[in-house]
């Protein structure tokens, strides 16, 4: 009884060393010793294994290229007290927004000929302007200046002057050289690295406090 105990787990080892070997039909797959998942890859050669430090640097790389940059306005003084309660809404971080100071604008030189509040007078002298083939358009603002001509637009008072002096010949009465008010400081209210749920919160805020609503931030030139 014994002996044959021992031929019956004799032949099952037999058998299953054969089975597993693959000589009795497909093999079980195991998955330390399996050669054909390393057949089944998807292009492999695509894949690099990067040491545990540089993973780390290349994963918080892709957090930070997936962060947004968006900013709403412009605003004036009066308006931007209440843009800023309004993106309390959006419970964002703190310091994780900034008001954005305005860039002081360049000053403008005009060589401009007025004011010409009578149509009529207005009117002849356009047409004078245009028997010198003079290009010329309409100021209606700032007040002090409308309505008015404006021959050219300089950056600076000496370009201005340059330009009228090289038309010293032509009969140009009443041209002179102003410089064009500053216009009144436009705030931005930015949010510099928002992640996609801050910026959906964001683009939800009221649009008409928000002077539109938030955007991209303007490239930098």
């Amino acid at each position: 009884m014994l002996r044959a105990l021992v031929v019956l787990l004799l032949l099952a080892n037999a058998v299953f060393f054969a089975w597993g070997r693959g000589w009795l039909g497909a093999p079980p797959h195991h998955a330390e010793r399996e050669p054909e998942r390393l057949l089944a890859q998807v292009r492999p050669e695509v894949l690099t294994v990067l040491p545990s430090g540089t993973a780390g640097a290349a994963v918080q790389a892709a957090r930070a290229a997936a962060l947004l940059c968006l900013e709403a306005g412009p605003f004036a003084d009066a308006t931007v007290g209440a843009a800023e309660a309004a993106i309390g809404a959006a419970q964002l971080p703190e310091g994780s927004w900034a008001r954005v100071d305005p860039a002081a604008a360049a000053p403008l030189w005009l060589v401009y000929a007025g004011r010409y509040p009578e149509a009529a007078l207005r009117r002849a002298r356009e047409e004078d302007l245009r028997k010198l083939n003079l290009g010329f358009e309409l100021i209606q603002s700032p007040p002090e200046l409308a309505p008015g001509l404006v021959l050219s637009r300089h950056a600076s008072r000496e370009e201005a002057q340059a330009w009228l002096g090289e038309r010293s010949a032509t009969p140009l009465r009443g041209a002179r050289v102003v410089q064009l008010p500053a216009p009144a400081p436009a705030w931005r209210l930015r949010v510099a690295r928002a992640d996609a749920e801050q910026a959906e919160r964001l683009k939800a805020l009221p649009g008409d406090t928000l002077a539109g609503g938030f955007r991209p931030c303007a490239a930098k030139p």
